[in-house]
This record gives C-alpha cells, structure tokens and sequence, in this order.
C-alpha cells in the first residue's frame, strides 16, 4: 500500500471517528445502592460476556417481569440467593478462557514463527495477560462496566472498591445487575479473561519485529484507550452501540475486529519482516500450532457458552453453534486449500477453525444450528483468502494473520449475526445496517487510535528491533534464551 494511499484512508477514518464521537453524552446516573454498600459500588457491571443478556439490553433468560425490575447497578444480595450451578459453570468458563490465553494462543502463534523467535512469542502473551490483569483491577473493569457516558464508564469500581463479600452474620455478597445470579467477583474475573485475550491476539500481526519494551507500553495504552471504550459501547447497556441495537453476544466486535484492526495498523507502521516474501519464514513447530489450536477451541465453549452468564439451555445453544460452525469453517479453509494449492495442510484446517470460533463469537447466543454451519463455512473459504491473497494483493506483513483471521472473521460474523439472529433463541430483533454500524465503528476508532498510539511510541522509544537483533533472533537478543 502506498505511503498516499495510507494517508487518504487514515484521513478518512479520522473524519469518521471526530463526527461519530461529537455526539453529546447523557448525564450519568450517580444513584446511592441504598443497600449499605461503599459509594463506589453504585456503578453497573454489566453487558457482553457472563451478564446473561444480548446488547439490546434484554435479559437473556430472565421472565418479562423480572426484566421489568431487574436494579440498575451492583448491590448486595443475600449468599442464599446465589445459584450454585450458575456460579459453578462461570468458574469453569473463566479458566477455559484464560486456558485460551495461556497456553493456547500462546502455543498456537509459537509454533507459528521461526525458532529463533519462538520464546519470545510466548513470552509476549504471557506479559501482556500479567499486565492486563493488573490494569483490568486498576481502573479497566470499571471503564468498560460501569455506567457513565456513552463511550465510557465511570471509575467507581477502580481497584475493584465495593466489590465485596460478607460472611456472617450478614450474608451476602456484591453482585452485578446483569448477572444477578453469580458473585460480582467471578462475573468481574470472567470479564478480565476477554480483556487479556484480545491485545495478546494483535501480538500475532507483528510477532518476530517489535521491541519487547514498545509492545508493554502499546498494550497498555491500547487497552485502555481502545479496548475499554468499545467495551463500554457495545456491552454496558448505555453505551452508545448498546443503546443503537448492536448485536455481540461474546465479542466479534468488542475482541476480535478490535484486535484484528489493532494488527493492521501494527503492520502498516512496522512494515515487513527483513527477508519478507524472498526468505523462507515457515512455522517452526505445527505441533505446538495445533494442540494450541485445540485447545483455543476447547477454551471457546467458555467463551461463548460462558456468555450466557448461566448454566441454561441458551448456554446450551451457545456450546452447539460454537461447534458447529468451527468444524464447518476448519473444513472449508481446508478444501479451498486443497483446490487452490493442491493439498490441504496442517496449518490450513487449524487456521480455519479459529476463523469460525470467531465469526461464531458474536452470533453464538441469537442463531440456531443451521445458519451456525452456513456463519462457519463462509469464515472458513473468506479467511482463507483474506490471509493469502488479499495480504499479498495489498503487501502488508500480517505475520500469524491476525487481522486476517479475527479482524475478518470478526466483520462477517457480526454482519451475519444481524441476517441471521433468531428472536426465538434470543428475544432480540437484528439489522444488517445496526451490524455494519457497529462493525464501521470499532474498525474505524480501533485503526485510528491505534495508529496514533504506535506513532507516538515510535517516534519516543522506536517500535522495531534493529536489523542484527531481527536476524539473530528475538529470542537471544531480547531474552538472552534460546531453544536449541
């Protein structure tokens, strides 16, 4: 892409995210619990993953009535009123997420790079999971779930003050009032898996080239300035893409567009690997790549099926769309390998089904079975063209495919939640034009803040190893460890 080229689209996007974020945001509510808890447990906790509702705001399995008088921010309920099996299957969901992370996606971008990079690339996703976690308690967790303006959340759960738990003889426990049925501290645990994930699957668009020290500081920043904002927009119930009627029932657009466009802009200000396109740089390990495969799939059903916020037969659902549609997308990138290149591969059928966990992310709680497998073949076949003949088209380096895989995956998913989204199933209403939107947005404002962020770093600190540090390898030259 040339250096004007560049210019225009970041241009454009520029004039797209001033006018959408010109719009006036609503007072926010700054109501007392009225049940003994610290002012600071007056904020909300709520939509996405684990609130057991769709983004329109509509209780996922709660009755009309109790939807009618569902509170609107976090208070203290009663241990006895608790659910044991809902909380029980919200912890599981939350290690096989953070399973996803560590080792999953870990393994799964090791095995993809060349061996003198590969503890480094294991190294990227385990730091950035220590420093969200700590960033998530910081201030993150309230930025995206509590109720403020539109684009953001107050800080009223800032080092998670107010949530809390009393043994006897008071007896109760924090809960968000979107997941009235588990503890505030496993709904927040479970939020904080998401929040980890999402900058550790952008390291994969520039794995083997930047700076260890740039990459903390950018996963930082982006994070908060990026992640928790469209977080806030499309889960809290006021947020601005929440209240249009955007659907993301586990994070299409909130994880996967978001880390996908983050990537992009990653390989446009890095630029290509040294030896990019006349140098071998095949996967050092498929093994490691494919138990890492599997186990991000195994992961999943906490991901999606977790959303649900209980141990119901939506949950239910959410587990069987995820299946279906990952074996459908695993088995069309396979076959349009295997017509295009002649074989199918070992990288291919697993490359293929990560793209139809994600096109299924934001779908997996409003479709059915049918158009769940029709959501997985499409991702699969798009995919497959999107990480080899559309980066070659364009010439950006998109080392593991993450904007390939999750910024793609993520758009046709979320557009396809909206023309396929069953009001049976969910008691939501879709729209293909409400999808887009919110699909526009979050490219629009991930690809140019994160453009901006990257600049800067670059200009401070440099974002790119040197030319001897690239070629000895990032494993000796950042780590001093290598694998022999």
């Amino acid at each position: 892409m040339s250096k004007l080229a560049r210019l225009a689209l970041f241009a454009m996007l520029s004039v797209v995210a001033t006018g959408a974020w010109a719009l006036d945001p609503p007072a926010a509510s700054a109501a007392d619990s009225g049940a003994g808890q610290p002012a600071a447990a007056s904020a909300a906790a709520a939509g996405g993953p684990a609130t057991g509702m769709p983004a329109t705001g509509m209780p996922a399995t709660a009755s009309d009535a109790a939807a009618a008088a569902a509170p609107t921010e976090p208070f203290l309920l009663p241990v006895d009123k608790i659910s044991a099996g809902d909380t029980a299957w919200m912890l599981t969901s939350t290690a096989l997420v953070l399973m996803m992370s560590i080792p999953g996606l870990a393994l799964f971008y090791g095995g993809m790079v060349r061996k003198k990079n590969i503890l480094s690339t294991l190294m990227q996703t385990f730091a950035i999971v220590c420093v969200v976690t700590l960033l998530w308690w910081l201030i993150g967790y309230s930025w995206a779930f509590t109720p403020g303006s539109p684009f953001l959340g107050g800080s009223s759960r800032a080092l998670f003050n107010g949530m809390t738990f009393m043994h006897d003889p008071v007896n109760k426990v924090s809960v968000s009032h979107l997941a009235l049925t588990i503890p505030e501290t496993v709904y927040a645990m479970f939020q904080l898996t998401f929040a980890v994930i999402t900058p550790a699957l952008i390291a994969g668009a520039f794995a083997e080239r930047m700076k260890f020290s740039a990459m903390l500081i950018f996963m930082v920043v982006w994070s908060l300035a990026v992640y928790t904002p469209i977080a806030h927009m499309v889960w809290e119930p006021t947020g601005w893409l929440s209240t249009a009627g955007v659907l993301d029932y586990a994070g299409g657009t909130v994880v996967h567009i978001n880390a996908g466009i983050a990537g992009l802009a990653s390989c446009l200000v890095l630029g290509k690997r040294l030896g990019y396109g006349r140098e071998s740089m095949a996967p050092h390990n498929l093994t490691l790549t494919l138990i890492g495969a599997s186990l991000l799939w195994v992961g999943w059903f906490g991901f999606n099926a977790g959303s649900a916020g209980a141990a119901d037969g939506r949950a239910g659902m959410a587990m069987l769309v995820t299946q279906l549609a990952t074996a459908a997308a695993a088995l069309g990138w396979m076959f349009a390998e295997w017509v295009i290149k002649g074989k199918p591969s070992v990288l291919g059928i697993a490359s293929g089904a990560v793209a139809g966990l994600v096109a299924i992310t934001p779908a997996s709680g409003f479709v059915g079975p049918t158009p769940a497998v029709i959501i997985g073949v499409i991702a699969g076949v798009v995919c497959f063209f999107s990480a080899t003949s559309l980066k070659h088209a364009l010439g950006y380096d998109d080392s593991l495919d993450a904007f390939g895989v999750h910024g793609i995956g993520g758009i046709i998913g979320a557009l396809l939640t909206g023309v396929f989204v069953s009001k049976e199933i969910s008691g939501a209403d879709g729209s293909l034009l409400i999808q887009a939107k919110g699909v526009a947005v979050t490219v629009v404002y991930g690809f140019v803040v994160s453009y901006v962020i990257l600049k800067i770093i670059d200009i401070t600190i440099g974002l790119r190893v040197s030319e001897e540090q690239e070629r000895e390898g990032l494993d000796i030259s950042l780590h001093g460890e290598s694998i022999e």
